[in-house]
């Protein structure tokens, strides 16, 4: 879609925004995020994530920040950042664009993940195992135009339950940049319906954000592959040979609770390619890649 290869061209203003100050080393593996959270959170994470790496590893490893999930494939197929914490279609995105990269991890969630369909009380609506009835000419809002849980999968289920394209269903589609805020604006009412990542409206609710108590969940999608760490091809020849199977290991040994709980995830498991085969199917048929 237009607007998407508009984002990705935008991406390179945006990530010069995040970029370091200092010059990038070659003995030095730089990691970054889709910034599907509050910044300040992700830059939390990540630093301990790349102080874990640097230690298991034995060299230098750097969080970088971007300001967009399309400045987080930018970066990766310039070779500004050799590992990622992609979702899947992100992933997807940045393997296609660098050939021989490969998805590595996932969390022991991603292998079976959902989208909440959430709506403002003032709609009425309220939970149900369908797809919601009587949303049409509402005001709905997606999260980054290439976020998989945010975007993707809840257009997909649009499309299969309602025959339509989601503007020809909702009288308002927005995208809000981030499940954080897709939650805040359907809980103002800005948007009366939104589509996020199940994990950042569960934890809202065990933090007992008050965002929550005019937001609620009116629909669980199926489950879907998502959220990865997918690596660079070329690492092995920059940093040794073995060395990406050094850092799928090094992910799959992480088991700091509180690092853990983070993300939130209970752990990582091995994943490969071929799990985001849907993925990808799924893009292309709602033209989000070529």
């Amino acid at each position: 879609m237009r607007l998407v290869k508009n984002a990705i061209s935008a991406a390179l203003i945006a990530l010069s925004l995040a970029a370091p100050a200092h010059a990038q080393t070659a003995n030095t593996l730089y990691v970054s995020a889709i910034p599907d959270d509050d910044e300040t959170r992700l830059t939390e994470r990540f630093g301990k994530v790349a102080a874990y790496l640097s230690e298991k590893l034995g060299v230098p490893v750097e969080y970088i920040p971007v300001k967009s999930y399309a400045a987080s494939v930018t970066a990766f197929r310039n070779d500004q950042i050799q590992l990622a914490w992609f979702g899947g279609l992100s992933g997807v995105q940045a393997r296609l664009a660098v050939p021989g990269s490969r998805a590595i991890a996932q969390g022991a969630e991603d292998a079976t993940f959902v989208t909440y369909f959430i709506a403002n009380t003032a709609t009425g609506l309220t939970e149900a195992d369908s797809f919601p009835t009587g949303i049409d000419g509402m005001r709905f809002t997606f999260g980054a135009q290439t976020s998989t849980s945010g975007r993707l999968m809840p257009e997909f289920h649009i499309r299969e339950a309602t025959g339509k394209a989601p503007e020809d269903v909702f009288s308002d589609v927005g995208f809000s940049g981030d499940h954080g805020q897709t939650l805040r604006l359907v809980a103002s009412g800005a948007y009366q319906l939104g589509a996020l990542n199940y994990t950042v409206y569960d934890q809202a609710v065990a933090d007992g954000a008050p965002e929550i108590e005019s937001a609620k969940v009116i629909w669980k999608t199926p489950a879907y592959p998502d959220y990865n760490w997918t690596i660079r091809g070329d690492v092995d020849a920059r940093f040794g040979e073995g060395f990406a199977d050094r850092v799928q290991a090094a992910l799959l040994d992480m088991s700091d609770p509180d690092l853990l709980a983070s993300f939130p995830r209970t752990g990582f498991i091995p994943a490969d390619n071929a799990l985001y085969a849907p993925i990808e199917a799924t893009a292309r048929q709602l033209d989000l890649i070529e």
